[in-house]
């Protein structure tokens, strides 16, 4: 008598393996369930992301704009942000647009009494007061710069995602935000204190 024994192997292939579409309905609703909740969170993520990546654009740029305008004319206590325009590549003042502040100052800022530069990257580099100096020339004098990632308003009271970062220029060319302010911040219209709170969530260092 011949007898074959079949491994468990050769029983699992030879044997007939499917779904039915009960089963695979099941399958379909438990994935769109999971993507409902994971594809927002990786979009947030992604336009977090380039968010951040655009504000440290804007900082190599502010950087290097004060540093030649300090090589070609020597900055001074009365050295405004107008200043500085001129070694900064822009796609053109914007003089229309309505902006965010920070997060938690419930205002916003008018592109028409202040200088607002509308970036390649589609934000909004400005201001905070059009007449703005560092007031001195101490590593605590500063100009206060803000950096809007959309360009657009979200809203007075509102803070949400598009709320714009808040940079410090010092007159020795380190820049920091709001929330490392240098203790004893001044710029020509006052002092500033560190607010941890103040950057938006999409910004870190």
């Amino acid at each position: 008598v011949y007898m074959k024994f079949y491994s468990s192997k050769e029983m699992i292939t030879a044997k007939h393996i499917g779904f039915t579409l009960a089963e695979l309905l099941i399958s379909l609703a438990i994935l769109a369930e999971i993507a409902t909740f994971t594809i927002p969170k990786v979009i947030t993520v992604q336009q977090n992301s380039q968010k951040n990546a655009a504000a440290k654009e804007v900082i190599a740029a502010v950087s290097g704009a004060y540093q030649q305008y300090q090589f070609q004319q020597g900055a001074s206590a009365s050295t405004t942000f107008g200043a500085l325009t001129p070694y900064l590549n822009y796609v053109a003042v914007d003089a229309t647009s309505h902006l965010d502040d920070h997060v938690g100052a419930n205002a916003d800022f008018d592109c028409s009494v202040r200088i607002c530069l509308k970036l390649h990257n589609g934000g909004r580099l400005f201001q905070y007061n059009s007449t703005d100096s560092f007031g001195g020339t101490n590593t605590t004098n500063a100009l206060l710069l803000f950096f809007d990632p959309d360009g657009t308003r979200v809203g007075v009271s509102t803070d949400g995602p598009s709320k714009s970062v808040a940079f410090f220029l010092y007159f020795n060319g380190a820049i920091t935000s709001r929330a490392n302010v240098r203790s004893g911040t001044v710029t020509s219209t006052g002092a500033h204190a560190s607010n941890p709170s103040a950057d938006p969530s999409w910004f870190s260092w």
